[in-house]
């Protein structure tokens, strides 16, 4: 061992000495050289010798990149690379709990040969980009010069080639986003080394497929249909100019959001198009002078796990992805979302069962001239195989039969075409009510009852639980965010709220009395319960409780619509417009129903408003935490003693008042407090329910609100938006996901539980529409817009409807614990 080591300093004794000889002797030669340029320099003009160090310069700097890009020759994609496709790592969307729930790997993409482009597409993209495509090796070296000389002088010009754009596109990840002399390079050494794969052709064919244009649209194909709804094919030259014109921005050139910078930029391709003689004077002087036409038309993004929730979230999702550069189908990304995947289940089982019990009712009832008595779900379940749907209904409303057909697309499309030879409109309203096919469709889709249901987090604003209709494979139009319908007494609490930030008191005595209300524009308004009136003085706080229109007109007269709008807008109806007319206190102003859960959160949060929210972080594929959301600070939207007494107001509308449902047939004890709505004709129900750690709330009807639910009891929204509530409440608090014992700020605990009977139907409390609407008051909605249709179209005109047929509440019976 001792010899080895000394054999081991020996040789390391030796190395020093060779390296310090070699030093000295490489130095020498070093200095002797620098010597003697430093002589011929000094002896040489002044201008002279500037001239030579600036070329020398320029010829060390010239070396180093070129042994720089030799050196990226081996880290940039290879010729294998470009010949495979790439594997994409889509991004996919999980639950709070790390549940998938999306992916995006169907991408809004579908590639097409150089055949099936218009050749405007080409010439435009040729004219703009790349002039010399055809004569350059992937690197336009003159262009690239002249870029350079440009920008130095103040001037920034791009200098990339369409083969260096493709390189881009086709490896954004090994070439990098950054703006910088790195990124370049390597998009230079890919496009030389794409030139020596592809012909030119299949360059272009490459890059008019992968090129992206908003949206999450990859590729001509997809971007003709999504702003000109046609085939890359059927381009002309205005179109053609228009879409490569976005190329330079597609955000900034973007024809739908800023459609004047568009048409300024397409008329620049015009510009270029003349320049390199594709078109001449006279055709740029006509072209340039029409305007921007578009038919803008989204492609449809979901995917087979779609939900309303997860549709709604990849909708937000690509315009921040557009936003922020990223490629949800190619860059592996994870969206951690709000939604709790058990409340979800709850939520859509919860609809899945009331909606369908729901849907017995109303078939039941418009059977047959006489309604059957009941407040047993379970008895119109049993009679529904034995009934023809709505059969009464059709036969006694034949004005609102005609109408339907006519706001079809079929009759719209029969009458522009004229059918047949001479067809009037009447022989095409004939010919369509003749069709059996068509008429049954026509009456599913009218009568067939939806429900939204959505659940929000009052501590932080996240959704947790999101319905939007009873089958969204069937129906995506989203009762939750979309749509706008009235919301009845769900309203009501806003009003009574701005009373109390105006200092009444709860206890403040009004006369339960009709009276006229005289509006700005000088009308009178009447405002009525269906109940009638009692004439007695009843408190504020009992108003609210038992629903009564009539209160409520003399709170709102009281506060002033200004404060109560505003009020409105802090908690969370941000979105909707609210009418400033008298009637907006009962719930004539068309609202959605997130916007309302989320002014019930804030209030649930002791007056502090939270946006709500519903992706929690997003991370990049190697799970670094690239963005976070929902971290807003509360805004204090009314004060904290307004709200506990607010709160506390509502949980009488629960234990006595028209939510005694939750208590009565579902047998909720727990400290929760709520509010149900219900519209003119049994048009809308809502049920809106707090509890301390989750708020919930229904909204269930037709699309088109002429079809209504027939009998005043299973048209209150206390009778039907109830159910679903209930029921999704109920398995929470069963399952462990919400506390049983949990309390408001500044509550007492709840009672203990026992059994509860049943309330008679005589003596629970009613909330029929009443007498609701007012002159200038907006109309209720009667049915989803067209475009959102799934077959269901409105034109938005008011069709008389026969006068309802006056039904009685439903006989006393035995009600079910669960309904």
């Amino acid at each position: 061992m001792e010899q080895l080591r000394a054999k081991a300093k020996q040789w390391m004794a030796r190395g020093k000495d060779m390296a310090a000889r070699l030093g000295r002797h490489g130095g020498t030669r070093l200095a002797a050289l620098y010597g003697r340029g430093h002589a011929y320099l000094m002896a040489l003009p002044a201008g002279r010798r500037a001239l030579v160090m600036a070329l020398w310069s320029f010829l060390a700097v010239l070396a180093l990149l070129v042994a720089y890009l030799l050196l990226l020759i081996p880290l940039t994609p290879s010729i294998h690379d470009l010949r495979q496709a790439r594997t994409a790592a889509p991004s996919t969307m999980v639950a709070a709990g790390g549940e998938e729930l999306a992916r995006f790997d169907q991408g809004l993409q579908e590639r097409v040969t150089l055949q099936q482009i218009s050749p405007n597409v080409v010439s435009a993209l040729i004219a703009t980009e790349d002039h010399r495509f055809y004569a350059h090796h992937g690197v336009d070296f003159r262009r690239l010069a002249s870029a350079i000389v440009h920008s130095i002088s103040g001037d920034p010009q791009g200098g990339s080639t369409i083969t260096q754009q493709l390189a881009r596109n086709m490896f954004p990840a090994e070439i990098g986003r950054s703006r910088n002399l790195n990124r370049k390079l390597k998009e230079l050494v890919t496009a030389l080394k794409i030139e020596a794969t592809y012909s030119k052709t299949e360059i272009l064919e490459a890059y008019l497929n992968t090129v992206p244009f908003l949206y999450n649209t990859f590729g001509i194909e997809m971007a003709a249909r999504t702003y000109f709804d046609k085939p890359a094919a059927r381009l002309d030259i205005l179109e053609s100019a228009t879409l490569v014109g976005m190329l330079k921005g597609t955000n900034y050139y973007n024809p739908v959001g800023n459609p004047e910078r568009s048409l300024q930029r397409r008329n620049v391709v015009l510009g270029q198009m003349l320049k390199h003689e594709v078109i001449d004077e006279k055709r740029y002087r006509q072209l340039i002078k029409r305007p921007l036409r578009l038919h803008f038309e989204r492609q449809s993004e979901r995917a087979q796990s779609d939900s309303h929730f997860t549709a709604y979230v990849r909708k937000w999702l690509i315009e921040w992805a557009d936003e922020n550069d990223y490629n949800l189908e190619l860059d592996g990304l994870v969206v951690h979302t709000t939604l709790d995947s058990d409340l979800q289940q709850a939520a859509e089982r919860a609809v899945e069962r009331q909606a369908n019990a729901l849907q017995a009712i109303a078939d039941v009832e418009w059977s047959r001239a006489g309604v059957p008595s009941s407040t047993s779900t379970g008895m119109y379940a049993s009679m529904q195989s034995g009934s023809v749907p709505f059969d009464y209904f059709w036969k006694t409303h034949p004005a609102l039969v005609d109408a339907f057909v006519k706001e079809s697309g079929e009759y719209r499309k029969l009458v522009a075409t004229g059918g047949t030879a001479d067809m009037t409109a009447d022989q095409a309203l004939v010919q369509l009510k003749g069709d059996r096919a068509f008429m049954s469709a026509l009456r599913k889709s009218k009568t067939r009852l939806q429900a939204g249901f959505v659940a929000m987090d009052p501590a932080t604003g996240a959704l947790r639980a999101w319905v939007g209709s009873r089958d969204f494979a069937r129906e995506q139009f989203d009762h939750v965010a979309q749509a706008a319908r009235q919301p009845g007494s769900t309203f009501k609490p806003i009003v009574y709220g701005a009373a109390l930030e105006k200092g009444l008191s709860p206890e403040h005595i009004y006369r339960d009395e009709v009276m006229d209300i005289k509006a700005a524009d000088g009308t009178k308004w009447r405002p009525t319960d269906m109940s009638g009136t009692t004439g007695r003085e009843m408190t504020m706080r009992e108003g609210l409780v038992y629903s009564k229109n009539t209160i409520t007109a003399q709170v709102m007269q009281d506060v002033g619509l200004p404060a109560i709008i505003k009020l409105a807008r802090a908690l969370g109806v941000r979105d909707s417009k609210l009418e400033s007319v008298p009637s907006l206190a009962l719930g004539t102003s068309p609202v959605t129903l997130l916007e309302m859960v989320n002014a019930y959160a804030s209030i649930a949060a002791q007056g502090q408003a939270r946006k709500p929210y519903v992706v929690t972080h997003i991370t990049d594929r190697d799970g670094k935490v690239i963005a976070r959301f929902g971290e807003d600070k509360p805004v204090q939207a009314m004060k904290i003693e307004s709200a506990d007494t607010l709160t506390d107001m509502m949980r009488g509308v629960i234990d006595r008042g028209t939510g005694t449902a939750i208590r009565n047939r579902f047998g909720i004890r727990s400290d929760v407090a709520g509010k149900s709505g219900t519209t003119q004709n049994n048009a809308d129900g809502w049920f809106i329910m707090m509890h301390p750690q989750l708020v919930g709330g229904a909204w269930v009807g037709f699309n088109d609100a002429r079809v209504t639910m027939r009998s005043n009891y299973w048209g209150q929204g206390g009778h039907n938006a109830v159910l679903v509530v209930g029921d999704f409440f109920k398995t929470a608090l069963d399952t462990g996901k919400l506390a049983r014992d949990a309390i408001f700020a500044g509550g007492k605990p709840p009672p203990p539980a026992r059994r509860i009977e049943a309330m008679e139907p005589e003596n629970e409390p009613t909330e029929e529409g009443g007498d609701m609407e007012q002159a200038g008051a907006p109309a209720a909605p009667l049915a989803m817009p067209a475009e959102d249709g799934g077959g269901q179209e409105s034109n938005g005109r008011a069709v008389p409807q026969e006068p309802p047929v006056p039904v009685p509440a439903p006989a006393p019976l035995p009600t079910p614990p669960q309904g």
